[in-house]
């Protein structure tokens, strides 16, 4: 299983955890929620959960809870810029479809 981020990704993050000042990493999750009834979250790390799987992404540590490893496995978390929008895009070969907004994923 693996997880991977692109260098737009990890500069990001980098930059957002330089200006907070502390945290290990960031996590990737999913919970169920929206139309198509799961959707990605991502926080900061301050401190590493029991079964947590961690990967490293460059400088970045990328935390992942056991339960969303099997709908990311082969994620690749990157961020893009598309004129004046700015975010973070999943590329999920497990996402089967996506909800009309944008929002939430069906695996």
């Amino acid at each position: 299983m693996a997880i991977s981020m692109t260098t737009a990704a990890e500069k990001h993050v980098l930059n957002h955890m330089a200006n907070r000042g502390k945290g290990l990493g960031i996590r990737l999750g999913v919970k169920t929620t929206g139309c198509s009834g799961l959707s990605y979250v991502l926080e900061f790390v301050d401190e590493s959960k029991p079964g947590d799987q961690v990967f490293q992404c460059g400088a970045v540590k990328l935390f992942i809870d056991p339960k969303s490893l099997v709908y990311l496995d082969g994620t690749e978390l990157d961020f893009v810029r598309e004129g004046l929008n700015e975010g973070f895009q999943f590329n999920n070969p497990n996402m089967k479809e996506e909800c009309g907004c944008g929002e939430s994923f069906h695996v």
